[in-house]
Formats: structure tokens, sequence, C-alpha cells
């Protein structure tokens, strides 16, 4: 691993209020013994990410409270309540005044992503300007990395629910594209009926 490789941080967007399950947050929901947001963030240290950090919104103290979190930086995200992209945006500016040279960006809500694929995407890593996406049959999915060069421009589109989606997209020719279906499953817990995906 060269010395870059070592400057990918680790981001578990985690801030989510689980409106469609009841209101329950997803970082707060069991899976195999522990909670989704201890279970991400070990996917991401497993899968080779220099540090882990984890954007908390919804009953935010409750998630520090509970969950065992070692090692993480625990970023608060105060408007969490408008989308997933001011999440983004609060993690990406807590990894500013490190010496991140990208970070690998991974859902709390995507228990079916493991080590294998986050190290896949890690390993594309090439530069700053580095832009990767874990693919699906082709088709782009997550997790994401962004190069350091990126943040600002992403910070300033991330708007909503969209997250990076509108820069991705905006910037598609540059994209590394590897593929992880073999080894992961990019299905969202997003309702009652995905609780099933849990263990």
């Amino acid at each position: 691993m060269t010395d870059d490789e070592n400057r990918v941080a680790g981001l578990v967007l985690a801030a989510g209020g689980g409106r469609r399950l009841g209101g329950r947050p997803k970082a707060l929901l069991p899976h195999r013994g522990r909670l989704l947001v201890e279970h991400a963030a070990e996917v991401l240290r497993a899968g080779g990410c220099a540090g882990v950090h984890v954007v908390l919104g919804a009953r935010a103290e409750e998630v520090r409270a509970r969950a065992a979190l070692p090692g993480c930086a625990l970023v608060d995200n105060p408007d969490w309540e408008q989308g997933m992209g001011t999440s983004l945006r609060a993690g990406l500016d807590a990894l500013a005044g490190t010496d991140a040279r990208a970070v690998l960006v991974l859902l709390v809500d995507q228990p079916g992503i493991g080590p294998e694929a986050v190290a896949r995407v890690r390993r594309a890593y090439r530069s700053p300007r580095s832009l990767v996406s874990a693919a699906y049959e082709g088709v782009r999915g997550h997790p994401v990395l962004f190069g350091a060069a990126h943040w600002a421009g992403i910070a300033a589109t991330a708007t909503g629910d969209r997250g990076a989606r509108a820069y991705l997209k905006e910037h598609a020719d540059a994209v590394a594209l590897v593929e992880c279906g073999d080894v992961a499953e990019a299905y969202d817990i997003d309702t009652e009926s995905d609780l099933t995906h849990l263990e």
C-alpha cells in the first residue's frame, strides 16, 4: 500500500431519521449482533480505510451513547432533516483539516456492501483527482471514492437527498467504475419490508 493509499479516509453517512421506517434511525437498527452504524464503520476499517468519520443526525446523542465506534471521528449534522446532501457536506468539512487525500463514502443503510467492495474501490485510487465508484452490472452505485481535489465542487452541489449525484453525472467521463456485483449487494434498508435483509 502506498503512502497515498494510506490517506484514503472512510466516511459513513448515518444521519437519517428513517422516515419510512416509522422514525427509527437506520444507524440504530440491529444487524448481526450490533448496530448498523457499527457494522458500516467496521466495513470501512476492514476494507483498508485509514480513518473513519461518521456523520450523525437523528437521535445523535442516543447513537453516541449506544454505538461502539472506537477510533472513529463523530461528526454532528444539525441540518440532517434537509437530506443526505447536508451530511455529505458535513463529512467533507470535517475531513478538510486532515491529511486525507481522498474519502471513501459508504451509506449506513447498505449492509450488503462489505469490506471486499470497499477494498476494490480504495485500490482504484490514483491521486487526489480520482473519482471512483462501485458498479453493479455496469451501473454506478456505492461505495464511492472522491479525491480531495473534488471535495469543494461536491460540497457546492450536494443538496437534498441527491448527495454527489449531480457532480458525478457532470463528471461522468472521469469516474472509474469498479465492478463489485460479485462481492456485494447494493440494496437499501428503506422500508419495513427491507428489514428482512437484517440478521
